[in-house]
């Protein structure tokens, strides 16, 4: 396959680098005909901004002012995780060898999907989510 093939050629240390890895299958033509979304742009629009504005206030005063800004410390503080989500995290990164570069990139977009909700702990679910947003960490499933 051609993605296979592309994929080859990109280095782990790379792809680590890379936020979200989202397949897209082709869609279905019936779908194309739609004319109309769930969701129109300005409601994602407005929530996308909800979830900012919870960062910019989360993280008033500081150095940064996004998620995706967060390392060392900040990480630690706010992307802390319960016994549960530890233990499913822990899974997720020895079942399919996830590097650290992907495991930090995991909690800080777990910490967006938390945000997107509207929900101030990271829960099993959020990290699943982003875990699914990782996919050519996983072998063979791209």
């Amino acid at each position: 396959m051609a993605v296979q093939r592309y994929r080859g050629k990109i280095s782990g240390p790379l792809l680590d680098r890379i936020d979200l890895h989202v397949s897209v299958p082709a869609v279905p033509y019936e779908n194309l005909r739609q004319t109309r979304s769930e969701v129109d742009s300005a409601t994602m629009r407005a929530h996308i901004l909800s979830a900012r504005s919870i960062q910019a206030e989360r993280y008033k005063g500081r150095h940064f002012s996004l998620n995706a800004e967060l390392d060392g410390a900040a990480l630690e503080e706010f992307c802390s995780l319960g016994e549960a989500e530890h233990r499913f995290l822990r899974q997720a990164v020895e079942s399919l060898g996830l590097s650290a570069r992907a495991y930090t990139r995991v909690l800080r977009i777990s910490r967006t999907i938390a945000d997107l909700a509207e929900d101030n702990a990271i829960r099993a679910e959020h990290l699943a989510e982003a875990i699914n947003y990782r996919s050519m960490d996983r072998e063979g499933t791209v």
